[in-house]
């Protein structure tokens, strides 16, 4: 795994959203929003199978992913609404795709699918990681049978570069197709991903695009 040179943002604001770095009091609202969204979730990802756990669970989970994102070697954002009362989904900068590449993955719940939070979150995360991390491609990663996700990085201009065969296994443990989808850093200004309205925040709260 290869970490981004440039550290991230730890707050992003969109026009819905709040998306931030968990914390581990963040276990309670995020343990309401996985239990309620488990059977949305298990066809697509792999670690709803191993849900519903326990708070105690929960906050190791989210101590271990506040560690990686200070130690720059994945970012991973719990997206919540302009409140912050209420767990919207989850989203990541991984960077496990190559040298100045990241891939964003998201995850909504049940109850705000079909409101087009997950653009607004992958759009968001696109800027971050061209304006913010300088990186030169980002990637998109998911099943073609996942018509709904599909549609997210279509939207934000990404290319469909490939559908890769039987790379992954679905929640049965059977293999299942993964659709990759890209975005260079000189087709960035001209993608929909560019419009996408944000506020990015450092570790201080310094404002930083």
């Amino acid at each position: 795994m290869t970490a981004p040179a440039k550290g991230p943002a730890y707050r992003i604001h969109t026009n819905r959203m709040v998306l931030r770095c968990w914390e581990p009091a963040d276990a309670p609202l995020l343990k309401a929003a996985i239990d309620t969204s488990i059977e949305h979730l298990r066809p697509w990802m792999p670690w709803a199978i191993h849900e519903p756990t326990d708070i105690s669970a929960k906050i190791a989970r989210l101590r271990l992913m506040r560690g990686n994102f200070d130690l720059g070697t994945e970012y991973v954002y719990g997206l919540f609404d302009r409140s912050e009362d209420i767990v919207l989904g989850g989203s990541g900068l991984h960077p496990r795709v190559g040298e100045s590449a990241i891939e964003i993955g998201y995850w909504i719940h049940a109850h705000h699918i079909n409101q087009g939070l997950a653009t607004e979150v992958t759009g968001a995360l696109t800027r971050v990681a061209f304006e913010v991390l300088e990186l030169k491609r980002v990637e998109i990663h998911c099943d073609p049978q996942n018509v709904r996700s599909a549609t997210v990085p279509a939207k934000l201009g990404f290319t469909h570069e490939a559908t890769l065969r039987q790379r992954t296994v679905d929640s049965e443990g059977k293999p299942r197709d993964t659709m990759i989808w890209t975005l260079l850093a000189e087709e960035y200004s001209k993608s929909a991903a560019r419009s996408v309205e944000i506020e990015a925040f450092d570790v201080v709260g310094k404002r930083i695009r």
